[in-house]
């Protein structure tokens, strides 16, 4: 029998990308809403409060062994996972991003089961963990099994549960749960902006927040912006960190806009940053969904954007900003100065923007959740 206020495992990667981000925040917003909320990870998420009413963080502990050239953290998480199900009185998981996590879960399931605990697993399919990752030959038996085990499966978009049908062994039902944006973070005040500070001559801020991998073709973004440099002054806000960041300060340098392009590192508050922008760039060959460009929405930031995966469930051509096909430079660089040369369009597609992100608001997506955990409980 299901019970109005819920003990629930979230198993989620800590960092900043999309995945760890939005559980977080899911988990947040389960703890204000009554339920008791358990985080289990290799470390303290980057956007987590522990000091928040009903959240509780159990770290997954690798101690070194001289056996294993690689520590086993599987074997750890599955462990951690029993132990907090069991002492911690969890009702379910909720497990975010395939690779290790739904896996983990099953095993402990298993191993819970034999001592005559019964724990359900959700597990949430975000991306790279389907579309790169995930079609390495050697992960996809494993892969396939742990969807096809889970008690629900959902995805963060239509694009991405498509992906997994077409990729994987999966007979599981997927259900759609899209991404979400607590709407009211974004909502700065433009006294609180930084926005002098980057551009002390009214110059258009251009902004995009990543994990700098090649699948983010950063490259196109720094190329659009020397293209649009040479009409209106713009400046180029790159935000995030990770292993193309040294190669594109030096493209920088060779397109003559180092002195116009700012690389901020990793930010925690995204909602500081985007409350300076003009508009939002996002150049990536593959995204199961675009967690930044629906932030940047939420900020009244039109998007330019490839029409790759996801993103045109989130970036309405025409409407919310601009679609091109991935690497099609030129094409957004054209979509660009229009934008930024017509205010009135502009404002529209801000407008529309913002409210394109209310239909994303958390406090719609969280029902969703919550209605997939009571009927899950409702079957055991």
């Amino acid at each position: 029998m299901a019970r109005n206020n819920l003990k629930i495992g979230i198993v989620c990667y800590p960092t900043f990308g999309g995945s760890g981000v939005i559980a977080t925040e899911l988990g947040s917003a389960l703890a204000n809403n009554g339920h008791e909320v358990h985080f289990i990870t290799s470390s303290q998420p980057v956007k987590l409060n522990v000091f928040e009413k009903n959240i509780f963080f159990h770290e997954v502990v690798l101690n070194p062994y001289p056996l294993f050239q690689h520590q086993p953290f599987e074997v750890a998480l599955t462990s951690k996972i029993v132990e907090v199900v069991k002492y911690e009185k969890l009702d379910l998981l909720h497990v975010h991003y395939a690779i290790p996590h739904a896996s983990a879960a099953y095993l402990a399931k298993q191993i819970l089961n034999e001592q005559g605990i019964k724990i359900p697993y959700i597990t949430t399919l975000h991306g790279t963990d389907i579309t790169l990752v995930g079609k390495e030959p050697e992960f996809e038996p494993t892969i396939s099994f742990a969807i096809n085990q889970s008690d629900i499966v959902t995805s963060v978009s239509e694009s991405l549960k498509k992906d997994t049908y077409n990729h994987f062994n999966v007979s599981k039902e997927i259900q759609v749960v899209p991404n979400f944006v607590c709407v009211a973070k974004f909502n700065n005040k433009e006294s609180d902006c930084k926005k002098a500070v980057f551009a002390p001559e009214g110059e258009r801020i251009l902004m995009h927040i990543s994990n700098f991998r090649k699948v983010k073709r950063i490259q196109d973004i720094i190329k659009i912006h020397a293209r649009v440099n040479k009409e209106i002054a713009t400046r180029l806000i790159l935000i995030g960190d990770g292993p193309e960041r040294s190669s594109m300060e030096r493209l920088a340098r060779e397109q003559n806009v180092e002195d116009s392009t700012y690389f901020l590192g990793k930010i925690k508050e995204t909602e500081k940053a985007l409350c300076s922008a003009d508009v939002y760039l996002m150049t990536s060959e593959t995204e199961s969904f675009g967690v930044s460009a629906l932030e940047a929405m939420a900020a009244g930031v039109p998007v330019i954007s490839s029409n790759t995966g996801g993103i045109p469930e989130v970036n309405e051509h025409g409407k919310t900003g601009f679609l091109s096909d991935v690497g099609d430079v030129d094409d957004m660089a054209k979509n660009l100065l229009k934008l930024l040369k017509d205010e009135a369009l502009y404002n529209q597609i801000s407008l529309n923007a913002f409210q394109k992100a209310k239909r994303f608001n958390i406090s719609n997506i969280l029902p969703l959740y919550e209605r997939l955990y009571k009927d899950l409980l409702l079957k055991l």
